[in-house]
């Protein structure tokens, strides 16, 4: 059950792109103060679309999901557009400016929802990017950056506003050990440091498991298993022992539903013989 204590919460939610093919089919989850949650699960189990009803960017066909004590899918568009500024997003391959330098990516979110002066901007600017270790690289353009580095950029540009609720979506795709790892860290520290609430949507077993406090596994349209890293580590659970020992065999199945592989052969031998 929800509770004061949770920044954000999805009550019985069901939600799906085609009504024919529900995504989430009616998930509850608790996003404590403070606190970093992973939400994890095979490709297409609806993760992403849980970050997306998190934003407002869709509404559930049925349920709630709630933002600091606010019903979201209620929320009028001047509402929701105040809701996203206490929002950071931080996309899966970072989504920088490509045109524009470091410094002013992240000055980006300052220009545009604030009438700060040029002068504190530049100072939070460089406060931003000294938080992830390049204020070094302020007037460095975005294409002379690695992955790594452009991942923490845009974690200095989503923390700009200084949010209540980060969301992230897979930040370690595509990461070298120790860039993921570097990342890693700074997500829990950040969190930490700025007494903030995160959501982790990843498939990072190891990293994630160092830095989480809590793991949603999602599939089915439904919660499969949840817990600490803890007793997700210590978990019989059939899912959560394929998901993270990576076996191919288990309640994830390789082949998707199908006739008989000879029953197709056989079909087609009729067809062949008809025509």
């Amino acid at each position: 059950m929800p509770s004061s204590d949770d920044i954000a919460s999805l009550n019985d939610v069901h939600f799906g792109y085609v009504a024919s093919r529900p995504v989430l089919d009616g998930i509850s989850m608790r996003i404590p103060r403070g606190k970093v949650v992973a939400i994890m699960g095979g490709s297409g189990c609806g993760k992403t679309t849980i970050l997306r009803l998190l934003a407002g960017q869709m509404r559930p066909d049925k349920g709630n999901v709630v933002f600091d004590r606010q019903s979201v899918p209620r929320l009028s568009k001047p509402e929701l557009y105040a809701m996203r500024r206490r929002l950071g997003f931080l996309f899966q391959f970072g989504a920088l400016f490509t045109d524009m330098s470091v410094y002013e990516n992240v000055a980006f979110p300052f220009r545009e929802h604030t009438d700060l002066s040029e002068e504190l901007i530049h100072d939070l600017v460089l406060m931003k990017l000294n938080a992830v270790g390049l204020r070094g690289a302020a007037y460095s353009r975005t294409n002379e950056l690695s992955g790594g580095m452009a991942r923490r950029v845009a974690l200095a540009r989503a923390i700009a506003l200084d949010p209540l609720l980060m969301l992230y979506d897979e930040p370690f795709t595509g990461l070298d050990p120790i860039s993921l790892s570097v990342v890693g860290q700074l997500i829990r520290r950040l969190n930490d440091a700025l007494g903030i609430s995160s959501v982790l949507v990843t498939h990072d077993i190891y990293q994630s498991l160092k830095i989480v406090d809590y793991v949603y596994f999602v599939g089915e349209g439904r919660i499969l298993a949840e817990g600490t890293p803890e007793a997700i580590r210590s978990s019989t659970d059939p899912f959560v022992k394929q998901f993270v020992n990576g076996e191919e065999d288990g309640p994830v199945p390789l082949h998707m539903k199908a006739l008989p592989l000879a029953t197709d052969f056989l079909g087609r031998a009729i067809e062949e013989r008809a025509q």
